[in-house]
Order: C-alpha cells, then structure tokens, then sequence
C-alpha cells in the first residue's frame, strides 16, 4: 500500500478526482491511501498567509518558508517518505518515473503556487522536483493529480487485468497499438482482417507493427531512448 500525503492551498480540487473511477476503487481495496492537508493549517500568520513578496522585486508572491517546512516535517514524523514538489523547473514526469514511484510507501507531494515556493524549501525538505510538460499551469494541484493517477494504477491488483499494464503506451518507449471493437464493420470502415483472424501469433506481429509505426509517426524521439 502506499500513503500520499498532498499539500495544497485548495484541498477542494482533489475530492472529484481521489472520489472517482480507479483512485476510488483503490482506496477501497486499501492499496492506496489518500491525504490531502490544506498549507494554510500550518501557517504561523494570524491572517493564515502562506505567500509574500519576492526580495530583489519583480511581480507575483512568493509561498513563504515556515508553512511548508513545518507542514512537510508534521505530516513525515518519523516515517520515511519522498517529498516531490510539482514545478515547471523540475524532471519531466514519465512512465519510467511513475515505475519507480509506485515502489514506494510513502509519498508527499507539494503543489506549488504564485511565482513558486521559497528556495529554502527544497534545500531544507524537498528530495526532487517533477514537472508533467514543458508549460506553466495556475498551480501544482493537476501536475499532482497526475503523479497520483499514473502511479496508482500501478500498484498491484488495483486493475483488473495487470497484463493490460504492458501494453500500454510509454511501455518499452513504443506508443500503443490501434484498438476496434464491434461493429467489425462501421460506415464502411472495416476492422482489419487480421484481428478477426484468430491467428494469435499474426494478432501479435500486426500490433507491434502498427505501434512501431505510430511512434515513429508521432513521437519518433522514443525510438531514439
């Protein structure tokens, strides 16, 4: 099982998505564990402030030291636990990535917000930083909701069939194959006639095939891994 723990200043943009579909499930069969702690509980500041201006100028805030350090040594204690903080600056978060990931008990996860957190924050709690692209989004919160989702689906027994893991796209640097479903035919457009060939071995020649040429057609930089 693992335990993620979610600072956020909006704890409210996480009851849909931990509420619903696979994360609900997993939580169910208690493979997973889900906290989300609202940043503004751990400030000092009478007014419940976590941001300030930047020193040396420049536009936007700040998130300020004390609630995120105080916050990520509260709700660590004496557990051993990654601390991830979700920011444009950090790795690119990858299948690879959420492989290891899903090999730990504990995770915390910092969304970031404003211009970003004090440096001091990663010196002092922070192991490494993520990113989910090269863009900025408002804040950390679906950039963690994304760690959560890929890492999650991961972990044994949280989807029905484990085999559909291996096959997926990002497995083995290759996009996934195409997929068809009944009707074989649909206005005129035809399912291959190997799929309902029955010949397994062909069925599987036919899939790495068509997901060898969709990555070199949409995402050739993989092949290159």
């Amino acid at each position: 099982m693992i335990r993620f723990d979610i600072i956020t200043i909006f704890p409210g943009m996480f009851t849909g998505v931990l509420g619903e579909s696979i994360m609900k499930r997993a939580q169910a069969a208690r493979k997973v564990v889900f906290n989300v702690h609202d940043l503004r509980d751990y400030t000092l500041d009478p007014h419940r402030k976590v941001d300030d201006r930047p020193f040396g100028g420049g536009p936007g805030m700040v998130m300020t030291p004390q609630p995120l350090v105080d916050a990520v040594k509260k709700i660590k204690g004496r557990r051993k636990a990654r601390v991830i903080e979700m920011s444009p600056a950090g790795a690119v978060f990858t299948q690879k990535k959420a492989r290891a990931l899903a090999g730990e008990k504990n995770i915390i996860l910092i969304c970031g917000h404003y211009e970003g957190m004090d440096e001091r924050v990663r010196e002092m709690v922070v192991d490494e930083s993520l990113s989910v692209g090269d863009y900025v989004l408002t804040g950390g919160e679906i950039p963690a909701m994304t760690v959560v989702d890929a890492v999650t689906r991961l972990i044994p027994g949280v989807l029905g069939k484990e085999a559909s893991l291996t096959d997926e796209s990002f497995e083995n640097n290759l996009l996934e194959y195409p997929h068809y479903t009944r009707p074989a035919d649909f206005c005129g457009k035809k399912v291959p006639a190997v799929l309902l060939s029955g010949n397994h071995r062909a069925v599987k020649e036919w899939r790495m095939a068509q997901a060898l040429t969709r990555t070199r057609k949409y995402r050739p930089d993989l092949i290159k891994v």
